[in-house]
């Protein structure tokens, strides 16, 4: 009997130990397959999301795609969503209030986790503080946003071409544009066929190789004068090339910027005129007194004014003028008869 007690005994101690270590394998799988260590190794940090995309509980945390922890929970706060991670302290000094944390997937099957890129500027987030959280640039969430946006986009433009908008739209809605199109296209190509039959000066141009001939040689002549012109030939060369021309230019410049000086300086009549403002109140009282004569002359004022105006006293005076005129050609005529002086004396 006392042996099959010690032997029982000792088997009791091997399944102890043999459940202990089970337990205790079992303890160490759950607090390591996360990666965040034992819970006196790890802190908690959150993030705000608007859409979490089936994240739950136990989804891995991400550090630069190394794991780093696991969510802890998924709380509604609001209209967003809390997530609560649950990190390696270790890694505190690399997430900051620079880092960026954000949504992503572990594999091509979708499963979401929680992306969290480093950032050595900033301050380290304390336990229980927020990560920022955004877009990672080429996450599959970023791509799938824009990519939602392009479609967004050309949905858009797909719309406005069907309902005419644009160029674009006009060519494939209006008829009119059409078949404008159409008709500059074949203008177009009866202008191609023309030229290629050698019809108008353009074909004959291309076409007729006396009338390019003729344009060379034409062109020839015309370079051959701008040589001569370069030269100083003739007076435009002359004109151009001649220093003593461009220093006589140069001369006659200087005077007139004398003259224009001399000038706003007031020298010379010119000079007084346009800067004396006595000459200028002279002249201008003389053109008032001159304009109020022509207006009584237009009136009829005065014997100059009647003259011009008052026909009877043109007439009268044209008709003595007459009677002066024929006196003095019978004067001419027979001078004895108007000379004939007679003395009496009484």
């Amino acid at each position: 009997m006392p042996r099959t007690r010690s032997l029982a005994w000792a088997e009791l101690k091997i399944g102890l130990v043999a459940l202990f270590a089970l337990i205790m394998v079992v303890v160490l799988i759950v607090l390591l397959s996360s990666g965040g260590g034992f819970f006196w190794q790890r802190y908690t940090v959150r993030a705000v999301f608007d859409n979490v995309a089936g994240l739950s509980a136990g989804s891995p945390v991400r550090l630069a795609g190394v794991d780093i922890g696991a969510v802890a929970g998924v709380t509604f706060t609001g209209d967003q969503v809390e997530v609560l991670l649950s990190i390696n302290q270790n890694m505190q000094s690399r997430i900051t209030t620079g880092s960026i944390a954000s949504l992503g997937t572990v594999s091509l099957l979708g499963e979401a986790s929680v992306d969290i890129s480093p950032a050595s500027t900033g301050t380290p987030i304390a336990e229980g503080g927020t990560v920022p959280s955004g877009d990672a640039v080429g996450s599959i969430t970023s791509v799938t946003t824009q990519a939602t946006a392009s479609l967004e986009a050309m949905t858009s433009l797909i719309e406005s071409v069907q309902s005419g908008e644009g160029t674009v739209g006009r060519l494939l809605t209006d008829d009119t544009l059409y078949e404008e199109l159409n008709n500059f296209i074949t203008s177009t190509e009866t202008v191609v066929r023309s030229l290629g039959e050698g019809e108008g000066t353009l074909a004959r141009l291309i076409n007729d190789p006396a009338a390019a001939e003729s344009l060379e040689g034409a062109l020839e002549n015309l370079e051959a004068v701008m040589i001569g012109i370069r030269a100083g030939e003739g007076t435009l060369g002359q004109f151009l090339g001649d220093d003593r021309l461009g220093e006589s230019m140069s001369s006659t410049t200087e005077n007139l910027a004398e003259l224009t000086e001399r000038l706003n300086r007031g020298e010379g009549t010119a000079g007084r005129l346009m800067t004396d403002t006595a000459l200028y109140d002279r002249l201008n009282s003389l053109a008032e007194q001159l304009d109020t004569i022509t207006a009584g002359l237009a009136d009829g004022d005065g014997t100059a004014g009647r003259l011009l105006q008052d026909q009877a006293l043109y007439e009268n005076m044209n008709g003595a003028v007459g009677e002066v005129r024929s006196l003095v050609q019978d004067i001419r005529a027979d001078p004895r008869r108007f000379l004939n002086v007679r003395i009496s004396l009484f």
